[in-house]
Parts: structure tokens; C-alpha cells; sequence
């Protein structure tokens, strides 16, 4: 089913940490009314007792990377 993806970069080397935005990925099922697929046609109250009606809950990431964030480099900071 259609749902969202976060993720937040966590960087070793200072500690902080980033969230990326959030990204929607599609399932690409016609029985997922937030699909791309969902056929246009298929509407209440058929559509609310054939097609999931709710995302899934997000997908949640959080990468652990040895290195100095974006900011600190930036900064100086990484030398």
C-alpha cells in the first residue's frame, strides 16, 4: 500500500542529525485508493468496502554515517 518514507541522516562524527523531506512511494495497486492505478470509477461506497482506504504507517530510516554532517564541513568544522 501507498506510504510515506522518512528518513534522518545521523552523523557520527558531531552527533547531528538531519531529516531528509518526507517521500511518498507508491504501491502501484489498483485496490489502494491513494494509487496511481486506483481506477478512477471506482467510488463510495463500493470503492470503501473493496479498496484500502488508509497509508500504511511511514517507513522510518535512520542512517548512521561516518562523517561530519553538510553543516560542520561547511563550517570548517571537519578539519
Amino acid at each position: 500500500m501507498c506510504h510515506w518514507r522518512r528518513v534522518r541522516n545521523t552523523y557520527r562524527r558531531c552527533g547531528h542529525a538531519f531529516d531528509l523531506p518526507d517521500e511518498m512511494i507508491q504501491c502501484d495497486n489498483r485496490y489502494c485508493k491513494f494509487s496511481l492505478t486506483h481506477p478512477s470509477t471506482c467510488v463510495p461506497p463500493s470503492c470503501t468496502a473493496s479498496c484500502w482506504q488508509y497509508r500504511q504507517f511511514p517507513q522510518q530510516y535512520n542512517p548512521q554515517i561516518d562523517a561530519f554532517c553538510p553543516s560542520c564541513i561547511q563550517q570548517g568544522k571537519a578539519a
